[in-house]
């Protein structure tokens, strides 16, 4: 299999189910070599192997870290350094949602918030900017949420988190434009996994699917060098009417 992809080496955060999987799925069909990344150990030998047999000739391997700390996300880095040579695109995927009033929201749901919406990809951009501050350059896409620029009663420890990954995004991506960094974020709205707990159903049909997630990523790296596509909005054509 090849593809304009083919020999890029790809790191994919929150990779084992969802939209994560579904992007590593794209890359790994457009020739990436990649290291999937996930908390769930199971989850993600699962995702490893269907992308082995789907694609044989690639290097797939799965790396098992908790990316809001930095100790392990030092960790995932030096583990895709020898596993694949280097690092061209990282896929910032990894977050949860809990979703409570701020007076009903604890501290302890607060750090965790911030930390895997958030501070994982600070932790996870930071490797990689000085890993492509010597190879020359590379592309860092933040996988956010519509939730990240509007407000919603319940939503304040994750309105908070994907917010200030809008902030971080924007201000990185001008930060290194002129180091050949290329920094681009999507904001899907209702998707149809099981984030935050939620269960598919037939009555979901009509939410984004991971797979146009992933679509929109391979066409963010499609785009010339001279052209950055920055921000990606996305919402479902016919949500349910009010």
């Amino acid at each position: 299999m090849s593809g304009f992809l083919t020999n890029k080496r790809v790191i994919v955060t929150g990779s084992s189910r969802g939209i994560g999987f579904a992007i590593a799925e794209a890359l790994v069909s457009a020739g990436a070599d990649i290291v999937l990344c996930a908390r769930n150990t199971k989850q993600l030998e699962a995702a490893v192997a269907r992308l082995k047999e789907s694609a044989p000739e690639r290097t797939v391997i799965g790396y098992a870290a908790d990316v809001s700390k930095s100790d392990e996300v030092a960790g995932l880095f030096r583990f895709a350094d020898q596993a694949l040579g280097g690092l061209d695109i990282l896929i910032n995927n990894a977050g949860f949602g809990l979703f409570r009033v701020a007076a009903e929201l604890t501290v302890e749901e607060w750090d965790s918030l911030i930390a895997t919406n958030l501070s994982a990809a600070f932790y996870c951009s930071h490797q990689a900017l000085e890993r492509f501050r010597r190879s020359g350059g590379g592309w860092i896409i933040n996988i956010s949420s519509l939730a990240g620029k509007n407000s919603f009663s319940g939503g304040a420890g994750y309105n908070a988190a994907k917010f200030g990954l809008t902030g971080f995004s924007e201000a990185m991506m001008m930060d290194h434009r002129h180091d050949n960094v290329k920094v681009s974020y999507i904001m899907p709205g209702s998707v149809d996994t099981q984030f935050g707990g939620a269960q598919s159903s037939t009555k979901s049909d009509w939410k984004v699917a991971p797979e146009d997630i992933a679509q929109i990523v391979l066409d963010v790296l499609k785009m010339p060098g001279r052209t950055l596509i920055s921000r990606v909005e996305v919402r479902p054509s016919r949500p349910p009417k009010n």
